[in-house]
């Protein structure tokens, strides 16, 4: 086994899926973390999120697939519900999507069982140690005459020294501070705040309570700035969160949430709620905004440190992307450690983390800032964008399978924003400009008695 020794800061699914592709080349791994584990499927402490529904796009259940292969067949062999995102019921700002209609498979499960399972594959890997109950306090380089690496202090155990550490400790991180007093300086960060906030709740109801709907989800928009979601997940159990902006964001009593739900613009989610079994409380989730620290703006760039998911970039959870990073940044790490390391590697891979998260970062802030409104001025370039994505929008509200499946792959990080600007897209929009469109796609065929007009 390699003596080379790696640190990582932060045991979420960041940090597991680091640790997964450092262990896998013989490296020895500590994964420090400071909520203490049993090792069962609880929602951790540091992840308040964790009780809310959560997304895994596409791209990121394919990513972990590829670093952790049969993660999908466990997570429906412990209960998480394969569905089509075609058979979801999705109204957007322009109507309802195309139902029915084949999309991406995905795998519907809580953010406690995905983690609990990557863990359990990351802790049987050789030379790869968990610890948990480590309360990170600092960072910094060695002052002994060998030099080199990092040394990292904790208020409840000795300092660990490090040739390598990754930061994947969300948006908490505190390698900001730290590497000012090191003297690198703190990083440019831009934060991004439309002010949501989410209620969530669970409910008992068999995963087709919907009948061939699999699941809703209601975007807020800027003219209606409330929504919500409804997942099925283990155990016989539905995921429901209600989400607003500003203003308009959910309460924590029972009474206030069913009365929310009753007011969004369309009755799905209520008239979900009313016919499936609450079980247990409410829990609100508040700090939902995208902060962007530009790490690949700091020179030099300190050699042996890496940071990773929330803790570099984190997003507005409402779009379901952070998983999703940190797991195609866990693929990149791969390829990185795959090729010959040659001085300076770790400034070079922070800069294509930065790059994978340019796409999902205008997606999230692209929406926000439309919430925010007047607060905000946009580039131009992006305001043309984000007025070219409406259309589209508006054509797949209308049955535009086209502009759907460009919609989906660019939402679950699979395409290109170039695709949307298909000339077949241009094209359709003109004649619907000039000609008029057909009818909106019709509001999904939701079981008798729940979800109905």
């Amino acid at each position: 086994m390699s003596s080379e020794h790696t640190v990582i800061i932060g045991a979420g699914l960041a940090g597991l899926l680091a640790a997964a592709v450092i262990g896998a080349t013989g490296r020895r791994v500590t994964v420090l973390e400071q909520d203490r584990s049993d090792g069962s499927p609880v929602p951790r402490g540091g992840v308040p999120q964790g009780r809310q529904p959560h997304v895994l796009l596409y791209r990121g259940l394919c990513a972990i697939e590829e670093l952790l292969p049969g993660l999908r067949a466990q997570l429906i062999a412990a209960g998480g519900v394969p569905l089509d995102t075609g058979d979801l019921a999705w109204l957007g700002e322009r109507g309802w999507a195309p139902f029915g209609i084949p999309a991406f498979e995905l795998v519907s499960a809580t953010r406690p069982l995905v983690e609990h399972l990557v863990r359990r594959r990351v802790a049987a890997q050789a030379g790869v140690e968990l610890r948990s109950g480590a309360r990170v306090s600092g960072l910094h380089r060695p002052t002994t005459a060998t030099g080199g690496g990092w040394l990292i202090e904790s208020a409840n155990t000795p300092p660990i020294s490090a040739d390598l550490v990754v930061d994947a400790s969300g948006r908490s991180s505190r390698l900001p501070h730290w590497l000012a007093r090191c003297g690198t300086g703190e990083p440019p960060t831009t934060t991004v705040d439309a002010g949501f906030g989410y209620a969530g709740r669970v409910y008992a109801a068999p995963p087709d309570h919907l009948g061939r709907v699999a699941g809703i989800v209601m975007l807020p928009t800027q003219s209606a700035p409330a929504g919500g979601v409804a997942l099925p997940v283990e155990d016989g159990r539905w995921l429901v969160a209600a989400v607003g902006a500003g203003d308009h964001r959910p309460p924590r009593d029972p009474e206030g949430f069913d009365a929310f739900l009753a007011r969004l613009r369309d009755p799905a989610l209520s008239e979900f709620t009313r016919s499936a079994r609450p079980l247990g409380d409410i829990t609100v989730h508040r700090r939902t905004n995208n902060v962007r620290r530009r790490y690949d703006r700091l020179t030099p760039w300190p050699d042996g440190l890496l940071v990773i998911g929330d803790a570099l970039c984190a997003f507005n959870p409402v779009y379901g992307q952070g998983i999703t990073v940190a797991a195609t940044q866990a693929l990149l790490l791969r390829q990185a450690l795959a090729s010959a390391a040659r001085p300076g590697w770790q400034r070079r891979l922070m800069r294509l983390f930065h790059k994978a998260t340019d796409l999902p970062w205008a997606i999230a802030t692209g929406e926000d800032l439309r919430h925010i409104g007047a607060q905000r001025q946009r580039p131009g370039a992006d305001t043309l964008f984000a007025r070219w994505s409406g259309e589209v929008d508006r054509l797949a509200a209308h049955g535009d399978l086209r502009a759907q499946r460009t919609l989906d792959r660019v939402y679950h990080l699979v395409g290109s924003p170039i695709e949307l600007f298909n000339p077949a897209l241009l094209t359709t929009a003109l004649r619907g400009r000039l000609r008029g469109l057909p009818a909106p796609t019709p509001r999904p065929p939701f079981a008798t008695g729940t979800g109905t007009s």
